[in-house]
């Protein structure tokens, strides 16, 4: 009986060689790559996001990368001429300010929001603007909109100008064309994740289309010198959506936020490659639009000239602008079991350790069994630590029920023995502060004119060590 032989493979064909394309799957929504199809991503959660794809393995192997010649030489840094990369003024003075002075030639920003908070509006007067004053065209393109639907925007806002071009687009090839036949010096598209391209998987707004999309017109702007505006939605937890790498491919991000029952917007920079990235631009919305607000801190005071127990105002830094925010508290009555905190514009966490301090380093004032809410004015958001001398004398005014000065600014960050430690920026802090009328302030120590060189001038600041020693001061400045 003779037996078989298995075949062996051909000479120089390994078994990587001979393998057939294997399946694999890939979440439309966060890029995920799961072993077997799911109906439920297990990392974003999506049902339905799980598509299959074909991976035919690495298509380099150890194989050695020859040199070539480059399209350019390199040269030396003097010689490069720096004029390609000035920053060109959009006309809107908030957004040139958190952009570092414009727009650059070539760049991409990604600007990221809540639906409704006013992102086309804004980009809708940046176009205008741009059209009248830079002597390019700007063209917008619509992937939600028709044209019909941005022409009753524009007139609303006053927003005509010959040289702004409207179009509504959802394919990438459509989308190229109409910069070949306008050939505008900025291009805003509304948004990335409704442009695809037909030579890519994937349904529009997916992880591979964003991607795809994003690549090709970050080379073209690059190519052309297009400023280019790209609109991104946000996610539940307002992180901008789409894959992770959208944002390591422009060269800008902003983020737009705002509360839909107030008319502050706020433009913050996250990611900035021709200016710092920690300034923020500050809007007012209105029925005729959207305009910028030179001067915000109005708008978070109460401006009563009698004193009110439970309010004392701060001064927050957002990038390098102070802002005069007032805090207001209310300890309600006392309540059996777990007693609430609310709060509103602020850390829930800060505020928590804020009480904790109170009840254990001050005397008469008991908040274990009551409830406390606690509250900014005007709808801006204060999460810095220097905050925090100013949420505690709110709050402890509105226990003890003692009317703090309406006159007086605390700035200071508490710990947990209930010292007030330093904070930044206190000079520019105490200079707005100053400029807006306020006469008295408290400071921690080592942060007062001492310290740091001539006050502001009709103020008299005073360094607290600890939050007994502030309610000390706060009783004084309000009996004088």
């Amino acid at each position: 009986m003779t037996s078989r032989a298995t075949p062996r493979p051909a000479a120089g064909r390994t078994r990587a060689a001979t393998r057939e394309p294997r399946p694999a799957y890939e979440c439309d929504a966060c890029g995920h790559q799961p072993p077997k199809w799911v109906g439920r991503c297990p990392e974003c959660g999506e049902w339905g996001a799980v598509v299959e794809s074909t991976l035919t393995g690495p298509t380099v192997s150890g194989r050695v990368v020859s040199s070539r010649a480059p399209a350019e030489p390199a040269r030396p840094i003097a010689t490069i001429s720096a004029a390609p990369a000035r920053a060109v003024p959009t006309g809107v003075p908030e957004l040139d300010r958190v952009l570092g002075g414009g727009l650059v030639p070539g760049a991409v920003v990604l600007l990221a929001g809540e639906p409704g908070v006013g992102k086309s509006t804004l980009l809708l007067d940046v176009a205008q603007h741009w059209a009248a004053g830079a002597g390019s065209p700007s063209l917008v393109v619509s992937g939600e909109e028709s044209v019909s639907q941005v022409r009753l925007r524009a007139e609303r806002m006053g927003t005509l100008h010959e040289q702004l071009y409207l179009a509504a687009e959802n394919d990438l090839g459509a989308v190229l064309g109409h910069l070949d036949a306008v050939k505008p010096g900025l291009l805003v598209l509304d948004s990335v994740q409704t442009i695809s391209t037909p030579g890519t998987e994937g349904v529009p707004g997916g992880v591979t289309q964003v991607r795809a999309v994003t690549a090709a017109l970050v080379s073209i702007a690059k190519e052309r010198g297009v400023a280019t505006v790209l609109v991104g939605h946000v996610t539940k937890d307002g992180q901008v959506a789409g894959p992770r790498v959208l944002e390591h491919l422009v060269d800008v991000v902003l983020h737009f936020e705002g509360d839909k029952h107030s008319s502050l917007r706020m433009v913050r920079g996250v990611k900035n490659r021709f200016g710092t990235a920690d300034e923020v631009g500050c809007f007012e919305m209105h029925e005729g639009g959207i305009s910028s607000l030179a001067d915000p801190s109005g708008l978070f005071l109460t401006r009563s000239t009698e004193a009110v127990p439970g309010t004392c105002v701060t001064v927050a830094m957002e990038g390098r602008r102070a802002l005069v925010t007032e805090v207001q508290a209310l300890i309600g009555a006392t309540v059996a079991g777990s007693p609430r905190r609310t709060v509103s514009g602020l850390d829930s966490a800060r505020l928590a350790m804020v009480l904790a301090v109170l009840q254990r380093r001050t005397e008469r004032l008991t908040l274990h069994d009551r409830e406390v809410f606690a509250a900014t004015v005007g709808g801006i958001r204060v999460v810095e630590p220097a905050a925090d001398l100013a949420v505690a004398l709110a709050v402890a005014s509105g226990g003890l029920n003692l009317a703090i000065a309406p006159n007086l600014v605390a700035i200071g960050e508490v710990g947990l023995t209930g010292e007030v430690r330093r904070v930044a920026a206190v000079p520019r802090r105490l200079a707005e502060a100053a400029r807006l009328g306020f006469r008295f302030a408290l400071v921690p120590t080592g942060c007062g004119p001492a310290a740091s060189g001539a006050g502001p001038e009709n103020m008299r600041v005073t360094e607290v060590t600890d939050v007994r020693s502030a309610l000390q001061s706060v009783a004084r400045i309000s009996a004088e």
